[in-house]
């Protein structure tokens, strides 16, 4: 090899390249607003390296998307958190905060997301079947179990799961996405402890 030729990257590394570079426009520009030449010189290197490891550009945001949710930590971490002997205001507390630390901690998934239900129903709709239906059935399935032992009250299970979560979502969406924590900033524990009780303050039975 001479010193002039540039030597040859790695499959592997040059995909984690490309989405790393993918995820930051996607994140600030949406689908349609990315063409795949601009991630490609975002990497340096020409749309054809590109396409020979993503075949289309919704490929390549499927991909980001994957390594994003990639190893699913909410998911492991919410199930061993529904089998723990705990007070129910600290199971959910620990649920929401693990939710906010993650999401405030890196908004990017959160924007691609969105960016995602606006622009592309077929993605939105890949994700929720993938990744989100799962996670909100093992909650469901935990208040179903607490309605059944009279310790929550008679409500639609995966309706009270939405509600919880969305709650969660909610804040983070108004903190990061629509400029609220410019005006007021929340600690986490106190996000996750208030919502919690708000929420469990029409769930538990009297």
């Amino acid at each position: 090899m001479s010193a002039t030729t540039t030597p040859r990257v790695p499959a592997s590394l040059r995909r984690q390249q490309i989405l790393k570079a993918a995820t930051t426009l996607f994140a600030e520009r949406g689908f349609y607003g990315t063409t795949t030449r601009q991630i490609a010189d975002k990497v340096g290197v020409k749309e054809i390296i590109l396409f020979r490891l993503f075949p289309n550009k919704r490929d390549l945001y499927w991909a980001v998307i994957e390594a994003k949710c990639a190893p699913r930590p909410e998911w492991n971490r919410l199930r061993e958190l529904l089998g723990m002997d705990l007070e129910e205001d600290e199971r959910f507390a620990r649920i929401a905060r693990g939710i906010l630390e993650r999401h405030l901690n890196d908004t990017t998934l959160t924007r691609l997301l969105l960016f995602s239900s606006l622009e592309s129903h077929e993605l939105t709709e890949r994700f929720y079947r993938t990744y989100l239906a799962e996670f909100y059935d093992l909650l469901a399935g935990y208040i179903r179990r607490r309605i059944r032992e009279k310790k929550f009250r008679r409500v639609d299970p995966l309706l009270a799961a939405r509600g919880f979560i969305g709650m969660v979502f909610y804040h983070i969406l108004v903190q990061e996405l629509f400029g609220g924590a410019r005006f007021t900033k929340f600690q986490i524990p106190k996000v996750a402890d208030t919502i919690t009780s708000v929420w469990l303050e029409g769930m538990l039975s009297r």
